[in-house]
């Protein structure tokens, strides 16, 4: 198997684990299931956004540990101080080293949208991710059917939260035309080999439809890549690796956005 296909058996049985401990219900009761969640595509698509959506994570499979001992609450608010418009929170902890409780962290310290990110295949972490308290969700079209993807997306809709679903080739693409996702990520690395390639990115973005928001994640560590990317079509630009990787990652953040060219 693939990495990745070695992520969706683990994620199958630990899915399977968390339906026999914490059932639907208990998920309802959550003060989360009340409150109204904050629009990333209304951030992202303001006329004055840098799109940033900062991300937390501590390991990668590409990468094994980035910053083993970050602090989920510290970093996510740096990156809000920084100028981030959103945040990722990696919710996975044998591959991307998340503990159970950052998620609940960040979401206690942020007003801004923010991301689980974690690799959903199933209804139950939709609603376990509304129950966290998460804005926005991510799709996979690599793991998931066209079907399930829009059955997955109307769910989330009707729990209030938004969508990213993400793409990484022409078949993807075509297959989902009809997608309702609120917004269309580009992974610029392939998750096969994890080699990155934003002029892929680019080729992709102009075969979305226009009236779409766009978002390229991965593989982004300089201004420059973003004004490139803007120039394309993106409006969001999601960026872990780059930030975690340094000591401070929330100045690291701020850093870039600084250098961030806003006229494209």
């Amino acid at each position: 198997m693939n990495v990745l296909e070695t992520i969706i058996a683990a994620k199958q049985k630990e899915v399977a684990i968390k339906k026999a401990s914490v059932p639907v219900p208990l998920l309802e009761r959550s003060a989360y299931f009340e409150r109204k969640c904050f629009s990333m595509k209304v951030c992202l698509g303001e006329k004055c956004s840098n799109g940033i959506i900062a991300e937390f994570k501590r390991k990668s499979p590409s990468r094994s540990w980035i910053n083993q001992y970050a602090n989920a609450g510290f970093i996510s608010s740096s990156y809000v101080r920084a100028g981030a418009v959103a945040l990722s929170v990696l919710t996975d902890e044998p591959f991307f080293g998340a503990l159970p409780t950052d998620f609940a962290i960040v979401r206690s310290l942020s007003t801004c949208p923010v991301l689980r990110k974690d690799f959903i295949i199933d209804e139950y972490q939709i609603l376990e991710s509304k129950s966290m308290g998460a804005d926005v969700i991510l799709l996979l079209a690599k793991v998931l059917s066209p079907q399930r993807i829009e059955a997955y997306t109307q769910l989330a809709h009707r729990l209030g939260m938004e969508v990213l679903l993400e793409l990484q080739n022409e078949e993807e693409i075509m297959n989902n035309g009809g997608a309702t996702a609120d917004m269309l990520g580009i992974n610029n690395r392939n998750l096969k080999d994890f080699t990155v390639d934003f002029e892929n990115s680019a080729r992709l973005a102009a075969l979305l439809p226009a009236d779409r928001l766009k978002v390229a994640e991965s593989g982004i560590s300089k201004a420059t890549d973003i004004d490139y990317l803007r120039s394309v079509g993106f409006k969001g630009f999601l960026i872990g690796e780059q930030f975690m990787r340094h000591p401070d990652p929330g100045l690291t953040c701020s850093d870039l956005i600084k250098k961030v060219n806003y006229e494209n």
